[in-house]
């Protein structure tokens, strides 16, 4: 008997025994969908995570104020106005609440002169504000933003309609505004270009609308088309004092770690911190985001992982159940076989070759259920659809590993009966 043969024989048995087959592929399936749905979605979240945290671009990088710990009492500590941190250095006590003020972010942005590097100095004033115009109104999911003039080239922002502050709106402090994508789609249906020079009410005060931004997409991640954006002097004076963050963007990757050496002196003069006093402050990288979300997801890949090996373990115990269960049924078969010339090696391919096939046809229907599945992911994100390769080459192999596990002892204890004994079997 031919390999030919014997697959040919296994597929046909396989097939003659749909109910069986059908709950042990079904098994495989599951399992083999458990694992590989959630890496798609995650997958898909890790795609999206990097459109939507990437907003800054490669090339730009923000100074922030971080609240820092520091260790209060014990007997080194009395009278002292220093902490040590992990770094050796110390940490002054009267600095570690100290948010970044307007005057020292200003003394930064005209004492930053790395190689003309673009620097804007913003505030956010809360992510709940409502915008109107006449009767209609956005969700109360806006952002509003402070920003000077480089504000928009600093975020990654680009204009369609309008255009952006000019010299007296920001040393005026005017009511006047520039609108993310999603607030004009809302607040002028049909025809956003129309909002240009329209008067909106922004907390009950009226704005006009200077510019209108090209849509940056928005996810269940981070909704960067609901935003307004007025002047910084204008957020100060309506919305009262609040730290500052400075955005800084050179002109290409290759100067952003000089640049970001260069900030790190000029932060620490504006912040008036002595050479034994540690940063803070801290500047982080536009991925920076992305990359720490995607740390935890993998932790949940592994997890996931754990969970399909799991789940496959026990599929390999149901087939070999199912295996011994075929052995016995056909001991008639298995002998005749033999009457006829089989050798023991072609009754134990033809069994392996069953084995493998119900696990690689729960395989194919696993990984199809699994893609689709994690792709609701993709859907929901607003992301392309997502197929992971490596693990849908991962799960075919294991599947077909499973299968020659769990068929070898079936196979071996049925290529290892009596051809006389098993044709009298009743």
């Amino acid at each position: 008997m031919t390999i030919q043969d014997s697959f040919v024989l296994a597929w046909r048995t396989v097939k003659s025994n749909k109910l069986r087959t059908g709950i042990t592929v079904a098994i495989i399936a599951f399992g083999i969908m458990a694992l590989i749905g959630i890496i798609t979605a995650i997958s898909a979240m890790n795609q999206s995570l990097k459109e939507n945290f990437s907003f800054m671009g490669a090339n730009a990088f923000v100074v922030r104020y971080k609240e820092m710990n520091a260790r209060m009492g014990g007997p080194n500590n009395e009278g002292d106005d220093f902490s040590k941190t992990k770094r050796g250095l110390k940490e002054k006590k009267s600095n570690l609440d100290k948010i970044i003020k307007i005057e020292e972010a200003t003394y930064f942005k005209e004492h930053f002169g790395f190689n003309r590097a673009a620097v804007s100095i913003s505030i956010r004033k809360g992510g709940n504000n409502e915008l109107h115009y006449k009767n209609r109104k956005t969700n109360p999911q806006i952002s509003l933003m402070g920003g000077d003039e480089n504000y928009l080239a600093v975020n990654g922002y680009s204009l369609t309609q309008g255009r952006n502050f000019n010299n007296v709106d920001i040393t005026s402090g005017r009511n006047v505004c520039i609108v993310g994508s999603n607030v004009a789609a809302k607040l002028f249906p049909g025809r956003p270009e129309k909002s240009i020079d329209k008067i909106i009410l922004l907390q009950g005060k009226p704005y006009r609308i200077l510019g209108l931004l090209k849509s940056k997409g928005s996810s269940a991640m981070m909704r960067q088309d609901d935003i307004v954006i007025s002047t910084l002097k204008n957020v100060r004076q309506y919305q009262g004092s609040s730290t500052y963050s400075i955005g800084v963007m050179v002109n290409n990757v290759a100067e952003l770690e000089p640049a970001i050496g260069e900030t790190t002196d000029q932060m620490r003069k504006a912040r008036r911190l002595i050479p034994s006093e540690s940063d803070n402050f801290v500047i982080d990288k536009s991925d920076k985001f992305a990359s720490l979300f995607i740390g935890f997801l993998a932790g949940i890949s592994g997890a996931a992982g754990a969970i399909g090996m799991i789940t496959l373990i026990g599929a390999a115990i149901g087939l070999m159940n199912i295996m011994l269960v075929a052995v016995s049924e056909r001991t008639r078969e298995v002998g005749l076989i033999k009457a006829i010339g089989g050798k023991r090696k072609d009754v134990r391919r033809q069994f392996l070759f069953e084995s493998i096939l119900i696990s690689i046809l729960g395989a194919i229907f696993g990984i199809i259920l699994g893609v689709l599945v994690g792709n609701i992911f993709s859907l929901v994100l607003g992301t392309g659809f997502v197929v992971p390769w490596l693990w849908v080459i991962i799960g075919i192999v294991i599947c077909t590993v499973v299968g020659l596990v769990a068929g070898i002892y079936p196979a071996m204890k049925a290529a290892a009966l009596n051809p006389i004994d098993a044709l009298r079997y009743e």
